[in-house]
Parts: structure tokens; C-alpha cells; sequence
């Protein structure tokens, strides 16, 4: 009964949020609640959802004062070198700034962290796609893929995860797995560059109007003038990306004013060196990440924004993204309250087993890899490597499988894993790109896939994976 309701659940937390017939918000608190009590968690329903809350606190803590953190560096102009640096590159054309992105995104998770990946990515190029009028999805589907693949990296959690599970070295789980990664990276580009040119025969060629020269995003990122690009039809040019519509994405950003009031230019260099000390301490995991984010936060606004009254409004800024952000990680911890507490993990794990026939049993590595793909985007990576891991590496070693050749299998699934709405990063990315998660799921979910069974394809045939 477990097993049905477990999969149950899943499927119509899916479906209403994928037919956009409940926000996730809704999804995550009353489709639990609803299947809990079927399950008959009674009263004790309200301690699994405190459990769940209790273990997704910090996250929630870490994002609402990395969107304060960064939020305050946007406003003061850390960010706007990169931006007019990235438009120099890409111009006017939608395929480059696609492909920028994924770059971007790609060298940005080497901090082993999706948050401030995603937060760095939309704060420099999402004011450059609502100017040039290409989709927003496009930069959550491309950065999306792009930090779900370096998610494999040790310091950024399933690697170690799988290891500790296991008990042995990350270094030997991941460094084999780099070409697996490396293919998975190029996956990710060529995606890129298809998305790119679908874009760019959907505008056309951009022209920019001359008001934009010196002063708009034509030529320095920033997005002002008078907001307009042009596209060119042949016989009229059709105006795309006006003022009035660049609010309907991004609440983070709404363009970056060089003439802004919050503008710090005298304290750029001690904003930069603020951001990567957070940065160097954050990847040397010498504090607890929301603690270093507190601190940084403090900090930022104390020295960019001494006045009490500047503070709150700079707070008051990014509330909008916080309380979007922060709802949804409390909402989420109510899914993984109920999974857990009710024992539906444990029981879909158990009835996977089951089902799983003996003469598959020298193949378990490979399955694993396969299994890894839905099952990190329906539960957490804690629950799947602490709670599921361990379970099929002790029948696979049945079968002459190593731990360490199961850990590998277990990683690729990471860019699928990426994407699920029990991530809070993804959630992020989505909130601050304006961007619903339906319609993220719809063009992401079968390209990660994709990149996913690339990795476990590479891994196979260079052996780090056994098949048989």
C-alpha cells in the first residue's frame, strides 16, 4: 500500500504542477498531506512535516541571505563589468548568448554550489535575454543542465555522499567519472548551440536602435536607453524586449541602471574581495554555508549601506524573491517530511529491489545508474544515497561488484537530479528568471536525461562502470 501511495502521490504532485493547475507552493503542502493521511500518519503527521522542516532549515536560511548577499552586490555594480564583458562577446546574437550561458554557468559551478551558480548567471545575463527578447526558459533550461552535470564534483554533495555512504574515497569515485562528465559538458553544449539557433531563426537578426549605442544594452549591458532592440523581417522591423514588458520576468532584476542610486563604485574592489573570500572559504567548507552567508551578508550591508533606513531598503529590494524562494524550501520540506515519516522511501526502495530479477543481479551497476535518474529527482540526494545506495551495493557485491564501481553508477543521474522541485537551487533559478516550473520541466527534463545516460553510456565503456 506504501508503493502505491508513494507513487501515487508522486504522479499527481507531477501532474499539477506540470498541467499548472496548482503553483508548487500548493503542490508540495496539500498533495503530502493528503496521501499521509491515507497512509495513516494521523496527528503524527504534524511531527513528520516539523522533521522535514527542521532538516531543510538551513537551506532555507543559506538562500535568503545568499539572495540578500548577491542581491546587494548587484545592486552596488559588482556585476556589471561581467555583463558588459559577456555582451562584447555574444553581440547581438541569440546563439552566442546561449552558449555563453551554458560557459558561464559551467565555470561559475566549480564553487560546488547550485544557489549562488544560478544567482551569479541570472544577475549578469537575464536583463541581456529580456532586451534581446530571447525565452528565459532557455537560460534556466541551459544553466540548469550545465550545473547538474558539474554537480558530480566532490566538494559540490553526491559524490561525497555516495562515498561516506559507501565508505571510501571520493577522489576514487569521481576522478575516473571525468570523462563521463567531460561528455556530459559537451552534450550540454551542443544543446546549447541548438537552442541558440532555434532562437535565433525565432528573432531574426537584431538590430539595435541608435539610442542604445553608449548607454543601453547595445553596447555596455547595463539595459538602459530606451529598452528597445529590433528585429529585422526584411520589409518592417518588429520591436521586441519594450520597457513595459521586461517585468513580467525576473523579479531579482529588472535591467542594471548605471545611473542607479545604489551604485558603489569607490567600494568595488572591497565587494570583490568580499565575494571571492566567501567564495575561497565557502569551497574550503571551513564554516557552515548559510553561517558564511549571514556573516558575508552583514557585512555587505554594513559597509555598502551604513544607514539603518538604506539597510532595510535593501533588504526590502529582494523580498519579493525571498519570500518566493523560502515559501517553496518550507513547502518542500513538507514532501520529504511525509515521504520519510510514513516510510514510503523506504518501501518503494525495498519493492525496486523486489522486482528486480536475479539474472539482472550482474548489472546492478548499470541499473543502479538507470534507477538514479528518477529516483534523485523524486527524493533527496540524503535519502537516495544514505537510504538506497547502500541497499543495492550490498546485492551487487553479490555479483563481484565493487562499492566504489556502484558509487560511480549512482553520480550520473546528478543532471536529472538537478531539476526536481526538492532541489532549492532550482527553485531559485526559476523564481528569479520569472520563470514557472512547468514550463522549465517541459524543455529540460528529457535533455537531462539525455546528458545523464551519456554520462553512464562513457562510464560504461571506458569500464569505470561494469556491465556484466
Amino acid at each position: 500500500m506504501l508503493v502505491i501511495l508513494g507513487f501515487l502521490m508522486v504522479a499527481a504532485f507531477m501532474f499539477l504542477i506540470l498541467t499548472k493547475r496548482a503553483t508548487p507552493v500548493v503542490a508540495l503542502i496539500l498533495v503530502p498531506v493528503i496521501f499521509g493521511l491515507f497512509a495513516g500518519a494521523g496527528l503524527g503527521i504534524g511531527d513528520m512535516i516539523t522533521d522535514g522542516i527542521k532538516s531543510l532549515a538551513p537551506t532555507a536560511a543559506l538562500l535568503f541571505f545568499a539572495i540578500i548577499f548577491f542581491g546587494i552586490m548587484i545592486d552596488v555594480g559588482l556585476f556589471d563589468p561581467l555583463v558588459r564583458g559577456i555582451l562584447r562577446l555574444v553581440r547581438n546574437d541569440p546563439m552566442k548568448l546561449v552558449v555563453g550561458t551554458a560557459v558561464l554557468a559551467m565555470v561559475v559551478s566549480l564553487d560546488g554550489d547550485g544557489s549562488t551558480t544560478f544567482i551569479i548567471v541570472t544577475s549578469a545575463l537575464l536583463p541581456l535575454y529580456l532586451k534581446l527578447g530571447v525565452s528565459p526558459v532557455i537560460l534556466t533550461v541551459v544553466a540548469g543542465l550545465a550545473n547538474g552535470t558539474m554537480n558530480i564534483i566532490p566538494w559540490g554533495g553526491p559524490t561525497v555522499r555516495a562515498a561516506s555512504a559507501l565508505g571510501i574515497s571520493p577522489s576514487d569515485v569521481f576522478i575516473p567519472m571525468v570523462p563521463s562528465m567531460i561528455a556530459g559538458l559537451i552534450i550540454v553544449l551542443l544543446f546549447s548551440i541548438h537552442l541558440g539557433l532555434m532562437e535565433r531563426r525565432r528573432l531574426g537578426s537584431l538590430v539595435y536602435d541608435t539610442e542604445l549605442v553608449g548607454a543601453g544594452v547595445g553596447t555596455d549591458g547595463t539595459g538602459t536607453g530606451n529598452g528597445k532592440s529590433r528585429r529585422s523581417t526584411g520589409s518592417a522591423d518588429i520591436t521586441i524586449g519594450d520597457d513595459e514588458n521586461d517585468g513580467k520576468a525576473g523579479q531579482f532584476i529588472d535591467g542594471l541602471d548605471p545611473n542607479r542610486d545604489t551604485l558603489r563604485p569607490k567600494l568595488l574592489w572591497f565587494n570583490a574581495i568580499l565575494t571571492v573570500t566567501l567564495l575561497v572559504i565557502l569551497v574550503m567548507d571551513i564554516l557552515p554555508i548559510p553561517v558564511l552567508f549571514m556573516i558575508a551578508a552583514s557585512i555587505a550591508l554594513t559597509f555598502n549601506f551604513p544607514k539603518v533606513k538604506e539597510q532595510g531598503e535593501a533588504i526590502a529590494r529582494h523580498s519579493a524573491s525571498i519570500v518566493s524562494v523560502v515559501a517553496m524550501v518550507l513547502a518542500a520540506a513538507v514532501l520529504t517530511g511525509v515521504f520519510s515519516g510514513t516510510g514510503m522511501v523506504e518501501a518503494m526502495a525495498e519493492w525496486l529491489l523486489g522486482v528486480i530479477p536475479d539474472a539482472m543481479g550482474p548489472f546492478l551497476a548499470v541499473i543502479t545508474g538507470i534507477l538514479s535518474i528518477p529516483l534523485t529527482f523524486f527524493m533527496t540526494n540524503d535519502a537516495f544515497y544514505f537510504g538506497i545506495l547502500p541497499v543495492l551495493t550490498e546485492t551487487a557485491a553479490q555479483y563481484g561488484i565493487e562499492p566504489v564501481e556502484m558509487a560511480r553508477a549512482s553520480i550520473t543521474g546528478q543532471p536529472v537530479h538537478l531539476q526536481s522541485p526538492l532541489v532549492p537551487a532550482i527553485l531559485l533559478l526559476v523564481t528569479l528568471a520569472g520563470v514557472s516550473l512547468a514550463d522549465h520541466h517541459r524543455k529540460v527534463l528529457w535533455r537531462a536525461t539525455v546528458v545523464s545516460l551519456t554520462m553512464l553510456a562513457v562510464g560504461v565503456l571506458l569500464g569505470q562502470i561494469p556491465f556484466g
